[in-house]
C-alpha cells in the first residue's frame, strides 16, 4: 500500500532498538508519531525526517495505553520488541484507521519478511475496529562512521567524497544506507583545510555484512582523498553516548588536541582506521559521530544566529 520501507537495528548490550518506517507522504507518518508515542509503553523517543520515522525502543514487552475509548480517536501502539537469531519480531495494535496502518500498510512495507495475525478478526481492517499483528524483519546493526580531512586547497570536498563512499557501500548485500550528515568544526582552526566541515555517514548492517561496510568505506576514502591526514572514526552501536556528544560540541567552540580526542575514543568505543601517520583528521570524524544526530545544529557554527530562523 504506502509503506516504502520498514526494518530494525538492535543494540544488545544497551537493550535498545531502533525503527525505522517511511512513507509516501509525512502526513501519515506524523500522524502515526503522535499516536504511538501517546500509547506509551516501549518507545522512548520519536522523530519524523520529511516521511521518515526513526524511533527508539526498549527491548521486551510492555503494555500500552490501548482501549475502547482510543476508538473514538484512533490509537496505535508497539508492544513488544523481541529478537530470534538473524530476526527482530515486533508486535503492533492499532484501532480505527490506526489499525488499519499496522495491519494492512506496514505488513506490506519492502523488508518485511512475513506477518502473524493473532486472530482472522485482526485480518480485517478499518472502521472502528481493533487489530493486531507481529511483524518479522530481518536483524540490523547501526554503524556511525566519522570521516573528516579528505579535501585540500586545490579541490575536493569530504561531504562528496562521504556520499560516494556511503553509495558504495550500500551496494553490498545486507546492508542499507540510511543518512549522511554534514558537522560545522571549529572555524578557526589552523589545520583546517577548507570550511572545517567533517561528514558522519551511517548505515544499517547485517551482522555478516559489518565488517564489508567498514572495508568498503575505508578503502573508497583511501583511494580518492586528497589529504595525507584523512581521519575515519567507526562507531557500532544504537544513541550516542552523552559524554561522548558533549565532547563533540567542545569540538564545534574550540581546538582540541589529538590526545584528548583518542582518549574519548577509547571510552566510547570508536575506533580508527589507520590510514596515516599524521592523525589530525580523526578529531573532525570523531566530531562527527558525537554529532551524528543534532540535524541542523550539527550544520551551524556554534551559537550560528541563522538557528532561530529555522523551523523546527
Amino acid at each position: 500500500m504506502f509503506s516504502q520501507r520498514f526494518l530494525t537495528m538492535v543494540d544488545t548490550s544497551k537493550n535498545v532498538a531502533e525503527i525505522i518506517e517511511t512513507c509516501a507522504v509525512r502526513g501519515t507518518i506524523e500522524w502515526d508519531a503522535v499516536n504511538r508515542c501517546r500509547a506509551g509503553g516501549l518507545l522512548q523517543w520519536c522523530e519524523v525526517e520529511g516521511t521518515t520515522m526513526i524511533m527508539r525502543a526498549r527491548l521486551g514487552r510492555s503494555p500500552i495505553k490501548f482501549g475502547p475509548t482510543d476508538v473514538e480517536y484512533g490509537g496505535q501502539g508497539l508492544e513488544s520488541v523481541e529478537v530470534s537469531g538473524g530476526t527482530v519480531g515486533t508486535k503492533w495494535a492499532g484501532c480505527g484507521g490506526a489499525g488499519l496502518g499496522i495491519a494492512a500498510c506496514l505488513t506490506q512495507a519492502p523488508g518485511v519478511l512475513y506477518a502473524v495475525y493473532p486472530t482472522d478478526d485482526d485480518m480485517k481492517v478499518g472502521g472502528a475496529r481493533a487489530n493486531r499483528v507481529e511483524i518479522s524483519t530481518p536483524l540490523y546493526e547501526k554503524v556511525t562512521i566519522g570521516i573528516d580531512d579528505t579535501d585540500n586547497k586545490e579541490g575536493g570536498a569530504t561531504w562528496v567524497l562521504a556520499l560516494k563512499a556511503s553509495k558504495a557501500a550500500a551496494a553490498i548485500e545486507g546492508v542499507q544506507s540510511l543518512n549522511l550528515r554534514l558537522i560545522q568544526l571549529f572555524p578557526k582552526s589552523p589545520h583546517k583545510t577548507t570550511n572545517c566541515v567533517s561528514s558522519a555517514i551511517t548505515f544499517a548492517a547485517m551482522p555478516e555484512a559489518v565488517d564489508r561496510l567498514i572495508d568498503s568505506v575505508v578503502s573508497t576514502v583511501k583511494a580518492e582523498t586528497r589529504s595525507d591526514k584523512t581521519g575515519i572514526a567507526v562507531y557500532r552501536g544504537i544513541g550516542i553516548p552523552p559524554a561522548l556528544n558533549a565532547f563533540g560540541w567542545e569540538i564545534k567552540k574550540r581546538l582540541v588536541t589529538i590526545e584528548a580526542v583518542e582518549e574519548q575514543a577509547v571510552s566510547a568505543g570508536i575506533r580508527f582506521a589507520e590510514l596515516f601517520d599524521n592523525h589530525e583528521g580523526r578529531i573532525g570524524a570523531l566530531a562527527a559521530i558525537a554529532l551524528s544526530e543534532e540535524r541542523t545544529d550539527a550544520a551551524a557554527l556554534y551559537n550560528d544566529c541563522a538557528l532561530p530562523l529555522i523551523k523546527k
